[in-house]
């Protein structure tokens, strides 16, 4: 009997009652306390599990190497030669488990090399197809007309509800924090604004006139129906009747660039100098997004046809990375303006109701609208959801504007203009400047928030006080174009000007009488 660790005839031979295998007494006791498992079959194994086997105490003969010093000097040699030759064996399997955990760990590495690289790949690839997608011209709707197309890209079947309506992301988390962010910095720097000196003074707009007249329009359909100032540059665009809108340089008098595309006039446009576009929106339903190019050209890079009436105003919002639409279906859309995607359209479209006029608080978390109904409506643009409605007026609401001390909103409609203060959500001053048959059509606070512009059958400039105290009428400037309808009146930079748009085709320019020389030297020197 051997036992099966050693190799050996054991001393105190035992037997596992598991495996059945004979160990050394002393042998497994040792390597059971060590590991709790045989030796051999490696299975759970216990002392308990140990049967001693009894056997007779025979005395064991040396064996016959022993009996002399050279027979042991031999016995040791050969255990020596067999342990070295062990050693040897042990020695070169630890070498080849070396080689083969460093090949291991070297293959894990470059199989994660390859993944990261696989996976910055396939994030490129869809960052480059979500731009193609967004980049596609909407002129690519006539090539699939199965598919509904908006926003430059296709609208697949799913992303219609089953109510039959267009499924809008959203506006999302992000965007809201980034709208409260802008909201509580533009609120903290209105605190320590200050009337800048270089704002004209009383004393001079008393003395305004009409110092130049442009021809901006066609002859056979004139009329200037929306207009806007470049805030940096001293640049108008104006939007018509002849469905052109004509981007001009009132320090140069060159027109710089002609946007055509639209199919009917143009209601309104804005600037958004961030990224050097401008919004257009029309009669035909649409809205259109151009970019301008450092030749001073400007290309149509998303049209937008989310909604179904007349759309009657564009707002941008103060990050200008956002604007609201307003049209006459009763909705109202709030977009992205990187990508040209509606994030969400508020309201229900109907007959009864439309939207005429719209814009943003200058904080940017009101957005103001007037109806075809007289109605003026405040909506919180992180809910979408209208917080307060202004009643009173007559007719459509034609116009409205903040001011930038972020308390005051004038409206305007056929019976005048009526001053609302956003603190107490009450009218506290109306202005009736014509008959009941001529409405007023403009109306607008100048950026520093000390004049307001109203318009209708001629220009008046009123200097902005409070609540309480009376606010003067300071100029009126006469409709010097003939046709008795003035349809917008904007204060250049610092007041400097007033430039005004009416029923003929002509851009008119309102300043001190000495600024026509000016003008005059600027043509001259240009041409």
């Amino acid at each position: 009997m051997i036992c099966a660790i050693s190799g050996e005839v054991p001393d105190e031979p035992v037997v596992s009652k598991r495996s059945g295998l004979l160990f050394e007494r002393r042998l497994v006791e040792r390597y059971i306390e060590d590991h709790g498992k045989c030796p051999v079959t490696k299975e759970e194994l216990s002392m308990d599990d140990i049967v001693l086997v009894k056997t007779n105490k025979v005395v064991r003969p040396r064996p016959l190497q022993a009996a002399s010093i050279p027979g042991l000097l031999g016995i040791f040699q050969n255990e020596w030669d067999a342990l070295m030759l062990s050693n040897f064996a042990l020695e070169q399997q630890l070498h080849t488990a070396r080689q083969e955990l460093s090949h291991a760990l070297y293959q894990h590495d470059a199989a994660c090399r390859v993944i990261a690289r696989l996976k910055k790949e396939r994030d490129e690839s869809r960052a480059l197809l979500a731009l193609a997608e967004r980049q596609i011209p909407a002129s690519m709707a006539g090539v699939a007309p199965a598919a509904v197309v908006s926003n430059g890209k296709r609208a697949m079947e799913d992303e219609i509800g089953p109510d039959g309506k267009k499924i809008r992301p959203g506006i999302n988390p992000v965007m809201i924090d980034e709208l409260t962010e802008c909201n509580t910095m533009l609120s903290a720097q209105r605190k320590k604004r200050q009337v800048p000196p270089s704002l004209a003074s009383i004393d001079e707009l008393e003395k305004y006139t009409q110092i130049s007249s442009h021809p901006l329009h066609k002859t056979n359909k004139p009329g200037i129906l929306s207009m806007d100032i470049h805030p940096s540059k001293d640049i108008v665009a104006t939007g018509g009747i002849d469905t052109n809108a004509v981007l001009f340089d009132r320090t140069s008098g060159q027109i710089l660039c002609t946007l055509a595309g639209h199919s009917k006039k143009i209601t309104t446009l804005k600037f958004v100098p961030r990224d050097e576009l401008v919004v257009t929106g029309s009669a035909d339903k649409t809205v259109r997004i151009w970019q301008g190019t450092e030749e001073g050209n400007y290309s149509c890079i998303h049209t937008l046809k989310d909604h179904t009436a007349e759309v009657e105003a564009v707002t941008v919002h103060a990050t200008q990375k956002y604007f609201v639409t307003a049209a006459k279906d009763n909705t109202w859309c709030f977009y992205d303006i990187s990508t040209g995607s509606c994030l969400s359209q508020v309201g229900e479209a109907s007959g009864q109701e439309g939207y005429t006029s719209a814009s943003f608080h200058p904080d940017g978390l009101i957005l103001g609208t007037g109806t075809t109904e007289a109605v003026v409506k405040i909506w919180d643009v992180k809910t979408q959801s209208n917080v307060a409605k202004f009643e009173g007026h007559t007719g459509p609401v034609t116009a409205m504007s903040f001011s930038e001390n972020g308390y005051f909103l004038a409206t305007a409609a056929l019976d005048g203009v009526k001053l609302w203060d956003l603190r107490k959500l009450r009218n506290f001053r109306t202005f009736s400047p014509y008959d009941s048959d001529t409405p007023t059509n403009s109306v607008e606070f100048d950026f520093s928030g000390t004049y307001l512009a109203v318009a209708g059958s001629d220009i008046r400039v009123y200097q902005v006080a409070n609540v309480k105290t009376e606010w003067n009428l300071i100029k009126t400037l006469p409709d010097v174009s003939g046709t008795g309808k003035v349809t917008s009146a904007k204060f250049g930079t610092d007041a400097k000007y007033i430039a005004v748009g009416s029923m003929d085709r002509n851009l008119r320019i309102f300043g001190l009488p000495g600024d026509d020389q000016m003008d005059d030297d600027a043509k001259s020197s240009a041409e």
